[in-house]
């Protein structure tokens, strides 16, 4: 079963006197607070330092950033990355686009997350990685609705979506409860947590009823040399510098160039290769 924190504010007192004392009474429920937490740090493995790779003048975070502010159902925008001197220029990066930062553990993905959640008391939180350069802010409101509707530990993207076109959303709870039982900092590969732990947790996939965003065979992420190739061919096509390109046009531009898929996408499988060989990683604490 999911939770909801409930949470309590300042709102408006009730005065009552009894005995000559003054008591106050708050009874204002809290509205769950949530994130879009941008994952990033700058000592990649496939593709070092791929956050600063410019396209068309800046760089691949600053236009994750673009990307992540139209979305309205968000309280706040984290930038999470780690504490380690590569990354100073990663919360100057934050600054300059007025985004918050969040600094903590370079290889613990869920300890920085459990940092964030407690210095900005976030409930729940969409997690965009820095590497999904087109991550479409209609499906992160979208997954902030779904989970605000029906609340659960973890949103999945489904499989059919196009990769790296929408973002998990999930529960501080949840987050709390991996970190207390986690025997590894190596939780790169976080997700296998939520799947492969043997732990229970409420998930679901997200729900997303446009079929033209159901097409496996289009990769939009970035891991390798030719995604950063397919990413600056797209916004040539385009002809922009900003990062607001609709995903639907972006579909339709992949229909009318088709070829376009080829770019990258034989390296998918390579991808899914490298995260099945890391599901060993995951190691919690025996009771």
């Amino acid at each position: 079963m999911c939770s909801i924190h409930q949470k309590y504010i300042l709102g408006s007192p009730f005065l009552t006197h009894r005995n000559d004392f003054a008591i106050l009474s708050f009874v204002e429920n809290k509205k769950p607070l949530f994130a879009c937490f941008i994952t990033v740090r700058t000592s990649s493995s496939r593709l070092p330092g791929k956050a600063l790779a410019p396209i068309r003048g800046r760089t691949v975070i600053e236009h994750v950033i673009d990307r992540v502010k139209p979305v309205k159902k968000a309280d706040n925008i984290i930038l999470c990355t780690s504490t380690d001197p590569s990354d100073d220029i990663l919360e100057t990066i934050a600054k300059k686009n007025s985004v918050e930062c969040f600094r903590g553990s370079l290889k613990d993905k869920l300890a920085r997350w459990l940092g964030a959640i407690d210095k900005f008391n976030v409930d729940y939180f969409v997690e965009v990685d820095a590497d999904d350069v087109l991550c479409d802010p209609e499906l992160m409101d979208l997954a902030i609705t779904q989970m605000s509707e029906k609340p659960c530990d973890l949103l999945m993207v489904p499989p059919t979506l196009i990769c790296g076109a929408s973002a998990m959303c999930m529960s501080a709870d949840a987050i709390r409860r991996l970190c207390e039982v986690k025997d590894t900092e190596d939780t790169e590969y976080w997700d296998f947590f939520f799947t492969n732990s043997g732990l229970s947790f409420n998930i679901r996939n997200l729900e997303v009823s446009n079929p033209a965003f159901h097409n496996p065979r289009i990769r939009l992420t970035l891991d390798y040399p030719e995604d950063l190739e397919l990413f600056r061919r797209i916004f040539d096509e385009f002809n922009t510098d900003t990062n607001t390109i609709p995903m639907t046009k972006i579909v339709e531009l992949f229909e009318r160039k088709p070829e376009l898929v080829d770019i990258n996408l034989f390296r998918h499988q390579q991808y899914l290769d490298k995260r099945e060989d890391n599901k060993s990683t995951v190691a919690v604490k025996k009771v």
